[in-house]
């Protein structure tokens, strides 16, 4: 082979590679705008949702308790979400959270396996640390309640 035809056969080969590498970037580019289309309509609808009422969640620690029923045997494991009417609670929450896990931790022990097993038992329960806890802090501050784990052994 000719120098000069190593140079043809050189500058071809840089030619393609440079429009593989190019095909490449705009595949990677274009993928990578779908993906960050999906994220923008998440947070779009995450806007939404809070537009429509669903106010900030304030979570608890898991709790875990003895039921009432006979024996003591049978215990509850419970994780949950508040829902605030306003962002403007947290802060609040945040400094008396030992006084509203007490009002939580004097509920649920009185509570027996059948009850909690329906979904009315588990509305009850709901209703009831609502009415206490907003009781507790004077405002109607606590909208829902959100059970995240929910666990009778």
């Amino acid at each position: 082979m000719s120098k000069k035809s190593m140079i043809i056969f050189g500058m071809i080969a840089v030619i393609l590679l440079a429009v593989i590498g190019g095909g490449f970037f705009m595949l990677w580019h274009k993928l990578s705008m779908i993906g960050n289309t999906k994220t923008d309509g998440e947070a779009v609808k995450t806007a939404e949702k809070s537009h429509n009422g669903i106010g900030p969640i304030f979570s608890l620690d898991t709790f875990i308790v003895n039921l009432s029923d006979q024996g003591g045997k049978r215990y509850l494991r419970v994780t949950m979400g508040l829902e605030l009417s306003d962002p403007k609670y947290t802060e609040e929450l945040n400094k008396r959270l030992p006084q509203i896990r007490d009002s939580i931790l004097t509920i649920l022990p009185t509570r027996k396996v059948d009850d909690l097993q329906t979904i009315e038992g588990k509305n009850s329960l709901r209703d009831e640390i609502i009415t206490k806890l907003n009781a507790l802090l004077g405002a109607e501050i606590v909208k829902r309640i959100y059970f995240t784990d929910f666990v009778i052994q």
